[in-house]
């Protein structure tokens, strides 16, 4: 695998924008389809209203949701994965697909073989 300089590494800029803590976790939940800011607020368990709002405004920023307001009283607005956020999506199920296999809680499986005949 060839590496690139970090400025221009295509896999540094894709970590710079989803490794923000909860920005992921938004992106998987409105992978789901439209959602509202309190869904995601209670889907996301000790996230603050301020920190979701900040997130949510930083993926609008960069193209990867889109944020709806319905002329309504009292308003309403809905959030929304773009083509652009939607194609993050393989990216997440390969995470948790991941996760699944090789991080299972209370298993640490050895560094190395050394590591195994070590312990």
């Amino acid at each position: 695998m060839e590496c690139e300089p970090l400025d221009t590494c295509p896999v540094c800029a894709t970590a710079d924008l989803i490794c923000g803590k909860w920005t992921i976790l938004v992106i998987r939940d409105l992978a789901a389809g439209r959602s509202r800011f309190c869904e995601l607020e209670r889907s996301l368990t000790g996230i603050s209203p301020r920190t979701l709002s900040l997130r949510l405004r930083a993926l609008e920023e960069e193209g990867i949701v889109v944020r709806k307001t319905f002329p309504e009283v009292p308003p309403r607005v809905e959030y929304s994965l773009t083509r652009k956020g939607e194609a993050l999506l393989p990216l997440i199920e390969d995470m948790r697909s991941y996760g699944r296999e090789w991080l299972k809680r209370g298993e640490r499986e050895p560094a190395t073989a050394a590591a195994a005949v070590v312990a």
